[in-house]
């Protein structure tokens, strides 16, 4: 008798081995949804940086050119060239990494058409009074910001 008050627990129980993997997975069923959310939102808030700077450095070099007396939004291989209109090179599109950029007509643009074989779309009229240009990533993909009648979300290429 003495033998068995003095023996050691060596393990856990089965129902201490069951509680614990049950509160593990209801911690990853809480975390993995929210991981997800948080890589879109990461592509998201990428965009919509690259779309801001970007968009900036046109208008920058917009008005450059119409304190020369030759207002005009930078041409795709002035804009594709390195110390014209961006210091760097273009970013990675976050949906298709890629870093390209293609031309787009009047018409693409105000449709925001996708063409898959690039990162980024341009359209630049410098012919028309005033000027006029538009710059859109190449991707349909949702994103996680609100559309207009906040009915769902707008895809990459609204933005």
């Amino acid at each position: 008798m003495l033998m068995l008050a003095s023996r050691r627990r060596l393990g856990f129980t089965l129902i201490e081995l069951i509680a614990v993997i049950v509160v593990l997975a209801i911690l990853a069923g809480v975390a993995v949804p929210r991981y997800f959310d948080y890589t879109d939102r990461a592509r998201t808030s990428a965009v919509q940086g690259t779309l801001g700077n970007v968009r900036s450095a046109i208008q920058n070099f917009y008005a450059n050119a119409s304190l020369s007396g030759s207002p005009a939004y930078p041409t795709l291989a002035q804009f594709q060239t390195i110390g014209s209109v961006l210091q760097d090179q273009m970013p990675l599109n976050p949906y298709n990494n890629l870093a390209t950029i293609t031309s787009a007509t009047s018409a693409e643009w105000t449709a925001r058409t996708v063409d898959g074989t690039a990162g980024w779309r341009y359209f630049v009229d410098n012919t028309t009074t005033p000027p006029t240009y538009g710059f859109y990533i190449n991707s349909t993909a949702n994103t996680t910001v609100p559309n207009a009648a906040g009915t769902g979300v707008m895809t990459a290429n609204q933005l």
